[in-house]
């Protein structure tokens, strides 16, 4: 495995504890039901703050990325942190690394993250795009996922063609959903609701 930009990851450390605001870290780790602690940077100042570290990037290999996406998500010890981590994800400059190599790195953001907020965004801003452009490769491992034990390997099957509308594979998302329709969890109800 390659070795994360360490550099890079400080940059967006910084960045966000200069961007903190303690009066607002309590009531949004109370919003979001976390106990890991937030800094208290909503998305506005966050994309702000770290707009100059991310402008100043120069990573020019998809395992750098992929080790670097992954240090700053799993060393967290703020929620933004993790924020940062998928905001590098989804920089339009690693587009088209976003491939079936980086599948295990989503697996593992979606069963490590478990929580709605880093498992929509990781489903439907880039799981669900590779599936659109992979449907071969992907629909079986989401079926697979559709009967998983990890309930965020669940929803996130039957999201990921959240924003495909009306290039949606009806097929495949019947067979994500049948096997959770009688499933009781909140989070399951919601993704077929």
């Amino acid at each position: 495995m390659s070795a994360p930009d360490q550099a890079l990851i400080a940059m967006l450390r910084a960045a966000l504890r200069t961007a903190a605001d303690p009066q607002k870290a309590a009531p949004m780790q109370a919003y979001m039901k976390s106990t890991m602690p937030f800094l208290g940077v909503q998305k506005p100042a966050r994309v702000r703050a770290l707009k100059p570290a991310f402008q100043s990037l120069s990573l020019h290999d998809p395992a750098i990325w992929r080790a670097t996406v992954m240090t700053l998500f799993r060393e967290a010890t703020y929620r933004e942190e993790r924020y940062a981590a998928l905001d590098l994800l989804g920089r339009r400059a690693y587009r088209s690394w976003l491939d079936m190599s980086t599948l295990p790195l989503l697996e593992a953001l979606i069963v490590e993250g478990a929580w709605w907020d880093i498992v929509d965004e990781v489903t439907t801003q880039r799981l669900g795009p590779l599936l659109r452009r992979r449907p071969e490769a992907l629909a079986e491992v989401m079926r697979a996922w559709a009967q998983d034990g990890s309930l965020w390997k669940r929803r996130a099957s039957i999201l990921a063609q959240l924003k495909h509308k009306r290039g949606t594979d009806l097929g495949l998302l019947s067979d994500v959903v049948t096997p959770n329709l009688h499933d009781p969890d909140f989070f399951i109800r919601k993704a077929i609701g």
